[in-house]
């Protein structure tokens, strides 16, 4: 969405790096106004071929959010047959949902269900005085097991090691 355009950069190449690393257990999508899948596009070598083919994959690259319809989608498609099932999944978005949140906290239970463990990484959770009080964001995180900011280097070391399990579940790391 437009409002995380400024970290898109860094975390694309976050998720390319994942994707190059984690083989075929690593699976990347965009969520917008349209679920699309990246993990081909961002398993190129060349980090920039990666970024420019992921940016050209992405339809809505600024069209707004609708997390719980496409959290949904992913579901119905992608949750039941195993991508969702026991995985890690790490969700980044600062919570802003365009949609109905109602549905977001539904799919955001039902993704708790079937994964392993939850992340979420909100850029704007390490701004002094912050409260996750968007209608997407307090639906969404009764069912986040981690939440961690993902704003800066440091932030995205701190969710590297959330994801590898050096972090323990539960915590709240900013």
């Amino acid at each position: 969405s437009g409002s995380m355009s400024p970290y898109a950069d860094a975390l694309l190449r976050f998720a390319h790096a994942a994707a190059r690393s984690g083989g075929r257990d690593v699976e990347v999508f965009s969520a917008g106004t349209r679920l699309t899948r990246l993990t081909r596009e961002l398993r190129h070598r060349d980090p920039d071929a990666a970024m420019a083919a992921a940016t050209a994959a992405i339809p809505d690259w600024s069209g707004g959010t609708r997390l719980g319809e496409e959290l949904k989608e992913f579901l119905d498609r992608f949750g039941q047959r195993g991508l969702a099932r026991g995985a890690i999944v790490v969700i980044a978005s600062d919570g802003w949902e365009r949609g109905d949140a109602a549905l977001l906290g539904e799919q955001m239970a039902r993704l708790h269900r079937l994964a392993h463990r939850v992340v979420w990484a909100n850029p704007h959770k390490a701004r002094p005085g912050y409260e996750p009080l968007t209608a997407g964001m307090a639906a969404a995180l009764p069912h986040v097991d981690d939440f961690t900011s993902g704003h800066s280097l440091a932030a995205l070391e701190e969710l590297a090691r959330i994801v590898a399990g050096t972090a323990g579940k539960g915590s709240a790391h900013a």
